[in-house]
């Protein structure tokens, strides 16, 4: 009997990546096969985002490619939360779930197609199926987020914080580093806040005792051997522990951290948390203590009741903190998000010159600090080798949202091969690099 066929769409963030992952493990576990064409699938499962309009809108455009061209769809997803709007554009999908709902996406997946059971198909790989290359992965450590920030919908579609105790954690980051991932990007919605809801449980890991707790998974992931970088730290006091394991080597000396602006005041309404540390002398202390951090964050320009006394202010703090890697985004109204009450309206003519000027200052900081790093030797971690270059990334690059390392004459590499380069020119995002 052939095994039955599923056809996967994942869209959004490395968040929505895991959910994907996990269900696929789920579905070859059961002895599905998975299909790379809708043609040949028995159905087809889109797993949405919902978080901005762009992201509705491309999850509108996915779920209709998969009915015009299969027919048989079940949605999950951010997007399906919003169950009623779904339907209302596709009333003929089979089931509709919302975000981290695996069991009732293999729920539906039970009813309208049922699984054959064959010992000979019924077998995956020991780290599940991954939708990254083999030489790195995304590690979930929890699901949801405590904070009410005015301009998000995320608590609203994935709920409260709720954490991964470490011991469970750790297992699956051992797993995966025995089946050959040599880097792990560490992702939540907010990493910074681990723990806090399961009150920093003790738990096993290696016959050592750790706390569910932000600085004691550095330290056990720092255990591992292989690179290990943080992602969406929001910045609480506590980070300020972690900075020391960069330093030892521990963990990479990334750290992600989404500022979003410098002004007290636009903080305050958007409801950031940690809106009154003084980031400014905590990036200074961070880089005293580990020199070669290297500090990825994101901003918003023309938030509601943005004066230009208050851009100028974090034009200001950008020039200051002179952060290694920087998005910007012009601010866009979410259906649902409290920030849409807010008066006085920036304009959309001013948010986008706005947003011009902001990557203005930042290209200038970003060209002098690649610059710095022609004739630096470094060590870098190779994605993907063509005829004469190869495609790589140092501590510095995060996979898909930083820089890369691009190698001429890459000879005999391999995707997932470490190699130590030495810089020798840069482009506007880039470094160019030869084999030292």
């Amino acid at each position: 009997m052939a095994a039955p066929k599923v056809g996967f769409v994942s869209l959004g963030c490395p968040k929505a990546l895991v959910d994907s992952e996990r269900i696929l493990t789920q579905l070859r576990t059961e002895g599905y096969e998975i299909s790379p064409s809708y043609q040949d699938a028995n159905l087809v499962i889109v797993n949405t985002c919902g978080f901005i309009d762009s992201a509705v809108e491309e999850s509108f455009d996915a779920i209709g490619e998969a009915m015009a061209q299969n027919g048989r769809v079940l949605v999950t997803g951010c997007l399906g939360a919003k169950k009623d709007m779904i339907l209302e554009k596709f009333p003929n999908v089979l089931s509709i779930t919302g975000p981290q709902a695996y069991e009732s996406v293999m729920q539906a997946v039970h009813q309208h197609l049922p699984p054959s059971h064959d010992p000979f198909i019924d077998l995956v790989p020991p780290q599940g199926i991954k939708l990254t290359p083999r030489h790195y992965a995304y590690l979930k450590i929890s699901e949801g987020c405590n904070h009410k920030c005015s301009f998000c919908i995320i608590p609203s579609m994935r709920g409260k914080l709720a954490s991964r105790p470490i011991g469970e954690v750790m297992r699956e980051a051992e797993k995966l580093q025995k089946a050959g991932v040599k880097e792990l990007l560490i992702i939540s919605q907010d990493t910074s806040a681990y723990g806090l809801d399961l009150k920093y449980r003790e738990d096993q890991w290696r016959d050592r005792t750790y706390r569910t707790q932000f600085k004691d998974l550095a330290e056990a992931l720092g255990e591992l051997g292989i690179w290990v970088r943080m992602h969406y730290v929001y910045p609480y006091p506590h980070v300020d522990d972690v900075i020391p394991l960069m330093a030892q080597g521990k963990i990479l000396p990334y750290l992600d951290i989404p500022f979003q602006h410098a002004s007290s005041r636009i903080l305050k309404l958007m409801k950031r948390p940690a809106s009154s540390e003084n980031n400014l002398e905590r990036i200074q202390a961070w880089r005293k203590t580990c020199p070669e951090i290297v500090i990825r964050s994101t901003f918003i320009v023309g938030f509601p009741g943005e004066t230009e006394a208050e851009f100028e202010e974090l034009l200001d703090f950008l020039r200051a903190a002179e952060l290694d890697r920087v998005g910007c985004f012009a601010y866009s109204p979410v259906e649902g998000a409290t920030a849409n009450a807010l008066p006085d309206a920036v304009s959309e003519e001013v948010k986008q010159q706005r947003l011009a000027r902001f990557m203005e200052v930042q290209a200038e900081i970003s060209a002098r600090k690649l610059t710095q790093k022609i004739g630096q030797t470094l060590q870098v971690l190779v994605d993907e080798v063509h005829a004469d270059h190869a495609v790589a990334r140092s501590k510095a690059d995060a996979p898909e949202i930083d820089g890369q390392v691009i190698i001429e004459n890459p000879k005999n590499l391999k995707p997932g091969q470490w190699a130590t380069v030495k810089v020798i020119d840069t482009t506007e995002h880039d470094l160019i690099a030869v084999l030292a």
